[in-house]
């Protein structure tokens, strides 16, 4: 397709820095797939220990529950992707140095589970850092947009990741995947040095905990926000460890080793492309009432694994759990991307991510042990069991049920959000950027917004996880 149909089909490729923006998306998240096989089968390849396993993905999380909380802070004080510029040279030292020390044959478990730590701490930072990065480069009315294609250049780089991954392990072990990964994250250096954006314009100058109070205060008044996050804390914890962990253990005494786990994580690489077209024209009156039930699905790979079904057969599942998961993850973001005020997005970003991820160190610390004296399908059976009654519970409070979206999608012009980038006017001429819809809770007669349907009366601004 041509460059100008592209920009008249999709209007946010117009603007420069998002197409500098996703040949980022593209590096890094292709890059982190050769982590996803090469780190796992590195540590059963040295120990031949499913608890050792535990060990080194626990200490790749727990970083998170320091650093994710300030990076949220410093991404809210300067450029965003300064923030992420380290936190990809964090992981790539410590996913280089982690391929290094094996290669050479001098990998032993406390230098793995201290390099990933390094990597951990990298990936903690990222989060919050990219949810406060997008709105700086698109107008509102573009968020849903931009959102989705976004995510998928980085759906799409991790399933090239993960499928390569998976025949460079086959072919030559993990060693390899690992340094791919730690050169390709350096290449995303320059990459983001091209963005021109900048940080807020700050008045007055606060403490960090003066400022993660502020961010923990909006959380506090969003019931539908911290209830969703407490349902996916749950959630990952389960999946983290019954499917993390755990699968690769299956993939290797039952599926076919290496190969076949880097095709189960390619296959929800694919289904993330697919839910990433799906959102492009998703956008769910009450999102809520979308996000909540995408817990349960989550399960489903878990049980594909617990019953020692076919490769094909989970491939199929993770499939099914990446389309809906990435659908679910483009309506989150735009959710709280539109009801959370621009300056204080990057810190409500960091709890968001802090409460989603707080207890996947204990699942990845409890799987091992637990998988070793009740056995791994058990063990996964359990998991899938606490991820569908977690998600069941979210129902509870009347916000989540009721709470409405915001409409992204108006047709009145916001001169203060136009947008100016070259080309972009001549390719959408009726496009229009206005300030989104304040979020209410009252019952409405429709279900969906879609871009022919949105109301284009201008209405005011009002300010809120994304999970997985």
């Amino acid at each position: 397709m041509p460059a100008h149909a592209l920009t008249r089909r999709f209007p946010v490729l117009g603007l420069r820095d998002f197409r500098v923006l996703l040949a980022d998306r593209l590096i890094a998240p292709a890059s982190v797939g050769f982590s996803l096989v090469g780190v796992a089968f590195a540590v059963l390849d040295i120990t031949h220990s499913t608890a050792d396993l535990s060990y080194v993905l626990a200490a790749q999380i727990a970083p998170s529950l320091i650093f994710t909380l300030i990076g949220g802070v410093f991404a809210d004080r300067m450029p965003p992707q300064r923030v992420i510029i380290v936190g990809n040279l964090l992981i790539a030292l410590g996913e280089g140095c982690f391929g290094l020390l094996v290669l050479t044959g001098q990998a032993r478990l406390w230098s793995m589970i201290v390099l990933e730590c390094v990597t951990g701490s990298g990936i903690a930072v990222f989060y919050p850092a990219s949810q406060a990065l997008l709105p700086k480069i698109v107008p509102a009315g573009l968020l849903t947009q931009a959102s989705a294609l976004s995510r998928l250049a980085m759906n799409g780089g991790q399933m090239l990741g993960a499928a390569v991954a998976g025949l460079v392990v086959a072919a030559t072990g993990p060693g390899w995947a690992l340094a791919i990964c730690g050169l390709g994250m350096i290449g995303t250096v320059p990459v983001l040095l091209m963005l021109r954006t900048v940080g807020n314009v700050r008045t007055v100058h606060r403490s960090m905990i003066r400022e993660l109070r502020d961010g923990w205060s909006e959380v506090r008044s969003r019931t539908w926000f911290w209830a969703t996050v407490l349902q996916y804390s749950a959630v990952m914890m389960a999946w983290y460890g019954a499917f993390q962990v755990l699968g690769p253990v299956v993939a290797r005494a039952h599926l076919g080793g290496p190969a076949a786990w880097g095709a189960i994580t390619a296959s929800e690489s694919v289904g993330l492309i697919g839910g990433g077209l799906v959102a492009l024209r998703f956008s769910p009156r009450r999102p809520m009432l979308f996000v909540v039930p995408i817990g349960m699905v989550i399960a489903l790979p878990t049980l594909a694994l617990a019953a020692l079904w076919p490769l094909a057969v989970v491939c199929v599942c993770s499939f099914v759990v990446g389309i809906t998961l990435e659908t679910m993850m483009v309506v989150w973001t735009v959710t709280m991307t539109t009801n959370v005020p621009p300056d204080r997005l990057a810190r409500v970003s960091s709890y968001d991510a802090f409460g989603s991820i707080m207890a996947m160190p204990v699942g990845a610390l409890a799987a091992g042990p637990i998988a070793a004296a009740i056995g791994v399908s058990t063990t996964q059976y359990g998991a899938a069991a606490v991820i569908i009654v977690a998600s069941a519970l979210a129902f509870i409070p009347r916000e989540v049920r009721k709470f409405r979206a915001r409409d992204t999608l108006m047709a009145v012009a916001e001169p203060a959000l136009a947008v100016t980038e070259p080309g972009l006017a001549a390719a959408e001429p009726d496009l229009a950027v206005t300030k989104p819809r304040l979020a209410v809770t009252e019952p409405d007669e429709t279900d969906l917004i879609t871009p022919e349907s949105a109301d284009p009366l201008p209405i005011a601004e009002a300010a809120a996880p994304d999970a997985v």
